[in-house]
């Protein structure tokens, strides 16, 4: 267990290091500096960001980016924004996060048998990672697949998390289904006896939970889903 911790902590260091795509540098970093006028007083990250949560996670939750005002400013994954506040707040009822929002690094947030990270480490502009893009950060999430031994259902967050991660575990040695299931929310794929269950939602982003596409009760149902498969888990051994 300890070897999960330390190689996700200096996958973490190098993470945040990384300067891979000038442009999304050029971005984080003008972001970091110009800043949103509610947040003037504050000094944002403007790094890439690392996952966050139990090493010990039978449970991934991949989302796309971080958010230029989020994440780009607290440091923590889906922390800061409202796709943050959407999720946690289901995570939190299914158990798996200690409280119901994450606000910054400090506020005493703990998961529990879950991990959250995202496709790409660096706020995008537009919230558009190119494909090039992708393709640079995929080894960070592919690095990290491996080094959480215990994870035992994915949870994709949007269209473009499902197929990246579906990549990177076939890039990993996993074996696929052929076709690829297209993306729907709620599909859920069991990819055998050395793959993890991999379950698709709809991202919780403005755009998303503003226009009614994902509802409160959709997420809810996932998260139920989820809780219910990694119990599964447990009772065939």
């Amino acid at each position: 267990m300890m070897g999960e911790a330390v190689a996700l902590d200096q996958l973490a260091s190098q993470i945040i290091q990384c300067r891979r795509c000038p442009r999304l540098v050029a971005w984080r970093e003008r972001v970091a500096r110009e800043k949103k006028p509610a947040f003037a007083d504050q000094e944002y990250w403007g790094r890439p960001v690392p996952g966050f949560g139990d090493h010990q996670a039978r449970l991934l939750v991949i989302g796309l980016a971080p958010a230029a005002h989020g994440a780009n400013r607290t440091g923590r994954i889906f922390t800061g924004d409202r796709s943050g506040d959407w999720l946690y707040r289901a995570m939190h009822k299914a158990g798996f996060a200690s409280q119901p929002s994450s606000e910054d690094v400090h506020d005493g947030m703990e998961l529990t048998d879950a991990y959250v990270t995202a496709i790409v480490r660096c706020a995008p502009p537009g919230n558009r990672p190119t494909g090039e893009e992708r393709a640079s950060c995929r080894p960070w999430l592919r690095a990290e697949l491996q080094a959480l031994r215990r994870v035992r259902v994915i949870l994709t967050l949007g269209e473009i998390a499902y197929t990246q991660a579906l990549v990177a575990l076939a890039m990993n040695g996993i074996t696929m289904l052929r076709p690829r299931p297209p993306f729907r929310h709620g599909l859920q794929i069991d990819l055998g006896p050395t793959g993890p269950l991999v379950v698709a939602s709809y991202h919780p982003s403005q755009q998303n939970t503003f226009t009614g596409r994902l509802t409160e009760a959709m997420l809810d149902d996932v998260f139920a889903r989820v809780r219910a498969a990694i119990g599964s888990f447990d009772l065939s051994g």
